[in-house]
């Protein structure tokens, strides 16, 4: 089975004291955290941060040390392919390294591979994200960012 490895990272921001998450919408229908594939000879964190430019136009990203999480899951590669096509596309098996960064940026200019973007309070960020997996990071991810120690 063919396989995929990618980084991306929950970016948030603070308002007034209030957290914001951003949550990119892709054309698929998902409500999701930017992410992308490793290039070769690009370390987990170079992917972030350039796929964070690309997919965002966010360029003050700061990794906050520490958090570091995967996410596993299955899919057809069936980007452009009509219905009766989309059932025999070959299943992959991705793996997501996913970090917390932190911005000052609340502009996003959206790339191509989006149709939109929001910036929510946590419990409406998990409500919005699509799969239960990205639900379950973003609490972890929250809970981290507002624990005493950072």
């Amino acid at each position: 089975m063919p396989k995929e490895k990618s980084a991306g990272a929950i970016i948030f921001r603070k308002e007034d004291n209030k957290i914001y998450y951003l949550l990119l919408h892709y054309h698929s229908g998902h409500w999701e955290f930017p992410k992308g594939h490793i290039e070769e000879g690009e370390s987990n964190e170079e992917t972030v941060k350039r796929e964070i430019a690309e997919e965002t136009g966010i360029n003050d990203i700061k990794i906050i040390p520490g958090f570091k999480k995967y996410i596993k899951y299955f899919f057809r590669q069936s980007y452009g392919l009509k219905d009766e096509a989309k059932k025999k596309a070959p299943w992959i098996f991705k793996l997501v390294v996913f970090y917390i960064a932190k911005t000052q940026t609340k502009e996003v200019k959206i790339s191509s591979e989006h149709t939109g973007f929001l910036w929510l309070p946590l419990n409406e960020a998990i409500k919005k994200t699509t799969f239960k997996n990205s639900k379950l990071l973003l609490r972890e991810a929250n809970d981290f960012i507002v624990s005493p120690l950072l």
